[in-house]
């Protein structure tokens, strides 16, 4: 039996690159499918906003780890062949989709509605009315959420150890199973999650002081 040393402990510490890969696709992928959910919810067209909304309802009222199950399992039944990193990402956009649709949903509608009609007093569509008058006032209001919310995204990346995907959490599995010393091991996993998220959650909270000063003056 081995024992939990440098080696073990540097094997986890590697996989936090892929912990980080992984948070870094959900969070691109999410923030672009999320703007687009937010711009269907906040639309003037009826089915948009109904196909947006059933979107998130779907996302955000199943577990993240049922998700990845459906995508992992699913896909060869379908004929589709997938890796566990593949089924991670694509499971982690959709899931973070969701949230953050609703997040920035929150946030433009938050725009005063003189700034609204201001734009439509200036005769300007609605691709036009969000480009230059409100995407630009809701993107301050949607910082600091943001920053909170990929904290979440960070912690919900260990649920892909279940289906075989070596980030932190799986790396501590298997370092676990090799030295049987779990507190050791799931000591360090969770003092790298902290490391990597304690300073977003930091930075989450000081935005979000920031604005409330500024929304005082």
């Amino acid at each position: 039996m081995r024992t939990f040393g440098v080696s073990e402990f540097w094997f986890i510490v590697q996989a936090a690159q892929w912990t980080l890969a992984l948070s870094a696709m959900a969070f691109v992928g999410g923030s672009l499918l999320g703007l687009l959910v937010a711009l269907a919810r906040t639309s003037e067209n009826a089915a948009a906003r109904w196909c947006s909304s059933l979107f998130i309802q779907v996302f955000q009222g199943t577990p993240l780890l049922l998700q990845l199950f459906l995508i992992f399992f699913g896909a060869p039944v379908l004929g589709l062949d997938i890796n566990p990193w593949l089924a991670a990402g694509i499971a982690l956009v959709l899931n973070s989709a969701a949230f953050l649709g609703e997040i920035w949903r929150g946030c433009i509608e938050a725009i005063p509605r003189g700034q609204w009609e201001a734009a439509q007093a200036l005769n300007l569509n609605y691709v036009s009315r969000m480009r230059f008058v409100v995407l630009p006032q809701a993107f301050k209001i949607a910082l600091p959420p943001t920053v909170g919310y990929v904290v979440q995204i960070i912690k919900g990346t260990s649920l892909a150890a279940i289906i075989g995907f070596t980030e932190i959490t799986r790396a501590g599995q298997i370092i676990n199973n090799a030295t049987f010393q779990p507190l050791q091991v799931f000591s360090t996993v969770a003092a790298l999650y902290f490391i990597i998220c304690w300073p977003l959650s930091l930075l989450a909270a000081r935005m979000e002081r920031k604005r409330a000063r500024a929304l005082a003056r």
